[in-house]
This record gives structure tokens, sequence and C-alpha cells, in this order.
């Protein structure tokens, strides 16, 4: 596993990355958001195909919702002095019977850890589904998204798992309405709490 002295060795790097391109059906573009002060990390699972197009993370749907989980306007959400956004895969993997394809674990393998090492100042991990909460979390006694998500506490208030924001999750939403009601105050508290020390 490479390291890297500096965040910027790390970044630039990671966009020249080509490992994981024969398996991409669109190619590789490496999509992220780093910062050395950021304050914030956000684990998803890797682009999504509109995201792929307009090279900006959470560009779709799923992020609108996210930022509105997060009581976050655009212009901070996109600020990497607060938010740095770290998927399991840089790149678009390409679509699945339902949804899209999983991230491939080549690129968690190779650049995951160097780059946390890299981010001394997360107040809060964000694990966004479940390829993020497993890698996050191999010793959770919690074996599904769900009671990952309703044993919230476990990891509160440094890391929360979350579902995933896409509309593929509407169901999931309405049948789990305590997360709406019991968790997203907390969390858009604790998102106040550390950016106001910005």
């Amino acid at each position: 596993m490479q390291q890297y002295k500096t965040l910027c060795e790390a970044k630039t790097a990671i966009s020249k990355c080509r490992h994981c391109e024969p398996d991409l059906p669109l190619g590789a573009k490496p999509i992220f958001q780093l910062h050395k002060d950021a304050k914030i990390l956000i684990a998803g699972q890797a682009p999504g195909r509109i995201t792929h197009q307009s090279g900006i993370p959470f560009d779709d749907p799923s992020g609108k919702r996210l930022r509105e989980w997060l009581q976050v306007d655009e212009h901070k959400f996109y600020d990497p002095q607060s938010f740095a956004i770290l998927p399991m895969a840089f790149c678009y993997p390409g679509k699945a019977a339902s949804g899209d394809a999983p991230p491939n674990p080549a690129c968690a393998n190779l650049w995951r850890q160097p780059v946390l090492n890299l981010l001394p100042n997360i107040e809060l991990t964000l694990l966004i589904g479940n390829y993020a909460q497993q890698w996050h979390c191999p010793n959770e006694r919690a074996t599904t998204l769900t009671e990952r998500v309703k044993h919230w506490k476990t990891q509160w208030p440094t890391q929360l798992a979350l579902p995933h924001p896409s509309p593929r999750n509407n169901i999931w939403l309405k049948k789990n309405p305590w997360f709406e009601s019991d968790i997203l105050p907390r969390l858009r508290a604790r998102v106040r709490e550390i950016l106001s020390s910005d």
C-alpha cells in the first residue's frame, strides 16, 4: 500500500489512477473532494452515472436529499474545508441488475487508508450504505444496514451509519420513519456544531 507525505500528493496520484479502468464501462474518472482541514467526512459508495458526467460528487438526486438531511446548502457542502467526500470507489462502476454495480474493492485497498491518514481534523464520519459501513466498522455486531442505523448511538458522536439517500431507498424510509424523526435532528445539530467552529 502506497503512502503519501501530503494530501496534495495523494490527490494528484488519485486523479491519475487507471487501475480499474478495464472494468469500468465509461472509463476511469476519479471523483472526490479532499482538503486537509475538512471536518466532516462523507464515506459513500461510488459515483453514479450523473455524477460521472458532471465530475461533481453527489451532483444528483441523492446529493440533493443528502444536503437536505444535513441542512446545508450547496456552497457549504462543496467547501472542501468543511466536507471531505471519499467514496469507497472513485469511479462509476456501471449498472447491475438493480441499481449501480458495487464499488470495486481494489479502489479501497489502494487508496482508502493512505488518504484517511492525511485527514487529521475529521470530527464526524458519515457512513453511507453497506459498503462504507462494512469497511469502517468491520467488528460491528449489527449485520444489516437497518440494524447499524438503528444502533447509531454506538459510534456517536464521531461516526454515523446512514442509509443511501438515493430515491431507490424511498421504501426503506417509509418503513423506518424513526430515521427522520429521531436521527436526523441529532445529525443536523451535530453538523451545525462542527461547522460553527470554522
